[in-house]
């Protein structure tokens, strides 16, 4: 690995990291391109499930109507927020399929509460009637390949003998729970 940030390529996520990454984290960047070809996007709720991201959006979105003519898209990680440890992401290409069905629907809005409040089960259903609105669809992003990762603690923690992340406390704010 160099030392000078420019060779990153022996810093990735393994395959672990990356399938943790996927079970654990609840939400990522989803970008596409403007009529202008411009990139733009947005942080959305997501359920990574049978190898698709999963979201959804009100029909009437600027993102959706650009997905409809253009359904070229990318989506970025970071482990910022999840189980692991800050410091790590990926970002994937793909393209996406906006999907109107009703049990797709009612499927997507199960999960995602399952994921975000499998302890509230009162608050669970409020936000699963929440989703559930007129003019919703559901957009499956299916990747085609990642743009690389990144692990930050591969590259931080040689040579200085530690993880940085712990250094700067982020363990212990973890362990008191607010991490």
């Amino acid at each position: 690995m160099a030392g000078d940030f420019v060779d990153l390529s022996s810093v990735g996520m393994g395959p672990e990291t990356e399938a943790e990454l996927l079970r654990t984290q609840t939400e990522c960047t989803l970008m596409w391109p403007t009529r202008d070809g411009h990139p733009i996007g947005v942080i959305m709720s997501f359920v990574f499930h049978e190898g698709s991201f999963w979201l959804t959006s009100a029909e009437n979105r600027a993102r959706v109507k650009a997905l409809r003519r253009d359904p070229r898209v990318a989506i970025a990680l970071t482990s910022t927020g999840s189980a692991l440890a800050p410091g790590k992401g990926i970002t994937y290409k793909g393209t996406c399929v906006i999907h109107g069905d009703d049990a797709r629907k009612q499927w997507y809005y199960k999960a995602l509460a399952d994921i975000r409040y499998a302890d509230d089960p009162e608050y669970h259903a409020k936000y699963i009637a929440s989703l559930d609105t007129p003019g919703r669809v559901i957009l499956e992003v299916k990747p085609e390949s990642s743009l690389g990762s990144y692990d930050g603690a591969k590259l931080h923690g040689e040579g200085r003998g530690g993880n940085p992340y712990a250094e700067r406390g982020y363990l212990a704010i973890k362990e008191m729970g607010k991490g």
